[in-house]
């Protein structure tokens, strides 16, 4: 009695039962049926071809009796049948009608072409079935079986076809008893399958169903869900285990809930961004701060040994094909792009590491340790902290002290040098000696230019620097600096272009002095970097700046340009991007683009840089035509 009791027993009972009676019962009607189906079937064939050809026979001796064809198709048609004659130039003989005839009249044409009855013309003998999807004129129901033989003349020579078609009502009706066949066999598996489907439903599916519903109440969080034991065999043994197994998942689940907010706690309150990856590179866990990293730098490519920009690692690397990886899971991000060689180290070498990275304009720190699984890598674990204030902050400090070292550097040594020659008496003429007096002004003016810069710079920094304002044209300025700086243009060997709109362009509130002091620094760091043979474009134009009318001047120059890496610091005090801090007669202080922007800032308008190392510059100031 262990059978009964084992619900794989059950199952296997209940299926071979109804499969064996379903098949038993299908199975027995359709052998003996079919056997008797094709074996007339096939003898109906060839008594259509004899007949035919018995008819054809008789009607070389008869060929141009109408009465005998009349005769023949009254015979035939006690049979369901009809003969049709038609000579070799598709002329079919008009034979008439028989009375009382159930079956439709049709003509050759309606069951074979020309090309078709060739065959027959050359001494074949043809036969096939027809239905409504070879001719129109057809019943949706109707088939028919069709037979051509060849027709000879008295001398043996063939003249023309003779055609029996027959209709297959007994073909639609094994059809309709196959039909009826099936339908009375499905009602009794039917009955059958709802008899056994309820004994399963009592004996294994109740209990499952529960099973199923204490499973989802689970899953939906109600770790507390029992289900009951209602019997000792397999299905009472689960249910046992199901409820031991919630038991252990509800502690479980308790402990790692704790654990989980004390480290989202954490997570949360930490300033420094944090990203958990698995060994595919996938994102598994971050803090807000990393998250906002993540969304921010999926957008940044890299570029391969071939310099090709791409989206992701190359395939057949430590980590896998990343894009698939990336789209067959949706609910996870792909590692930054930035990270991804610290990453390939980290997990290669199963150490941890640290480094520096320089991610649009700014700089992180990132440290990046291995997370294992017993003995093999699982992940990483990586923790980022924005060091571009302190980064800047470091720079611009350096660049102080290296820059006013050199700009004080040398007009010191040349008034020390020059002062002691003259000391010393050593001009022996009085031109030598005004000339050493006038270096020697010369670079007294150049450290007072720089202690005026300074000095300027400061006040503007502390809001001290005092401005005239009033109705300025721009359009009047900027053709006053064109002609201003002409004659240095054709000296140089520059062309230097201005653009104005005919309308003129007015600022209500503005120090036309200040303006143009931003425009001749502007200008002058163009002639400094732009070579001979090269143009300047000076562009003045009205817009609108944050939906307020504004005026927008353009100074564009084709000199070398500014490093990506330097965009950001130009317009920090004494900050150069010719890190050599060459000097000539033309050299600056390293205040002019500090002394614009603030100017510019007092004026409450921008000025922003583009420029590509080794193709120029563009300077664009943005002025509001109206401000308070």
């Amino acid at each position: 009695m262990f059978i009964f009791r084992s619900v794989v027993g059950k199952l296997w009972l209940t299926i071979i039962g109804l499969v064996g009676v379903v098949l038993l019962i299908l199975g027995f009607f359709l052998v003996n049926y079919m056997e008797n189906y094709f074996a007339q079937a096939t003898d109906q064939r060839e008594n259509m071809k004899e007949m035919a050809l018995k008819f054809s026979e008789e009607a070389t001796t008869h060929m141009y009796n109408e009465q005998f064809y009349q005769l023949s198709n009254e015979l035939l048609s006690f049979q369901d049948s009809r003969m049709l004659v038609i000579s070799t130039d598709m002329k079919e003989m008009a034979i008439p009608r028989t009375n009382g005839s159930q079956l439709a009249e049709f003509h050759v044409s309606d069951f074979y072409t020309e090309d078709e009855l060739k065959p027959v013309f050359a001494g074949q003998t043809k036969d096939k079935q027809v239905n409504k999807s070879r001719t129109g004129r057809f019943d949706a129901e109707a088939e028919y079986l069709v037979v051509a033989v060849p027709l000879f003349n008295l001398e043996g020579a063939i003249v023309g076809a003779t055609l029996l078609y027959q209709s297959l009502q007994s073909l639609e009706a094994t059809q309709s008893y196959m039909l009826r066949l099936f339908v009375y066999v499905s009602i009794v598996g039917f009955l059958m399958t709802t008899f056994f489907a309820f004994f399963l439903f009592s004996q294994i599916t109740r209990p499952l169903q529960q099973l199923k519903k204490a499973a989802d109440f689970i899953t939906h969080g109600e770790y507390g869900t029992r289900v009951p034991i209602l019997s000792k065999d397999e299905i009472g043994e689960l249910a046992k285990t199901f409820n031991h197994m919630g038991e252990k998942v509800q502690e479980s689940i308790h402990a790692l809930s704790q654990e989980k907010e004390h480290l989202s706690s954490i997570l949360r309150s930490m300033t420094d961004a944090v990203i958990t990856l698995d060994v595919n590179g996938s994102v598994m866990l971050s803090n807000p701060q990393g998250e906002k990293i993540v969304e921010e730098w999926s957008t940044i490519e890299w570029s391969d040994d071939e310099g090709e920009p791409r989206r992701f690692p190359k395939p057949d690397t430590a980590l896998g094909d990343w894009g698939l990886m990336s789209f067959n899971n949706p609910n996870s991000m792909p590692i930054p792009v930035p990270l991804i060689p610290l990453f390939e180290a980290v997990v290669d070498e199963s150490a941890e590491a640290a480094t520096k990275l320089h991610v649009q304009n700014g700089v992180w720190s990132v440290a990046m340790t291995p997370l294992y699984s017993r003995d093999q890598v699982r992940g990483a674990v990586a923790v980022l902290r924005d060091v571009t204030e302190e980064e800047r902050l470091d720079k611009l400090r350096k660049d102080f002290v290296a820059n006013v070292s050199h700009e004080l550097r040398t007009p010191i040594s040349m008034l020390q040098g020059y002062s002691e020659a003259l000391l010393d008496d050593i001009p022996s003429t009085p031109e030598e000696r005004v000339e050493l007096v006038q270096v020697i002004h010369d670079e007294s003016l150049r450290m007072g230019r720089l202690v005026r810069d300074l000095l300027d710079l400061a006040r503007m920094e502390a809001g001290h620097l005092e401005l005239s304002f009033r109705e300025v044209e721009v359009d009047s300025l900027v053709r006053r600096m064109h002609r201003k700086f002409a004659v240095l243009a054709k000296e140089r060997g520059i062309a230097l272009s201005v653009m104005l709109p005919e309308e003129p362009l007015i600022l209500r509130r503005a120090d036309e002095d200040r303006l143009e002091q931003v425009l001749t620094n502007l200008l002058d760091n163009a002639f400094r970097h732009t070579p001979a043979g090269a143009n300047i474009a000076l562009k003045a134009e009205a817009c609108l700046s944050k939906d307020r009318p504004a005026i927008r001047i353009e100074i564009a120059d084709e000199g070398q340009g500014i490093p990506a890496e330097d965009l950001p610091f130009i317009f920090e005090r004494f900050y150069k991007a010719d890190k050599a801090r060459t000097r000539g007669s033309s050299g600056g202080t390293g205040l002019g683009l500090a002394i614009v922007k603030n100017i510019i800032d007092s004026h409450h308008g921008t000025v922003t840089v583009q420029s590509t190392w080794g193709q120029g510059s563009t300077f664009t100031i943005f002025l509001p035509c109206e401000h308070k």
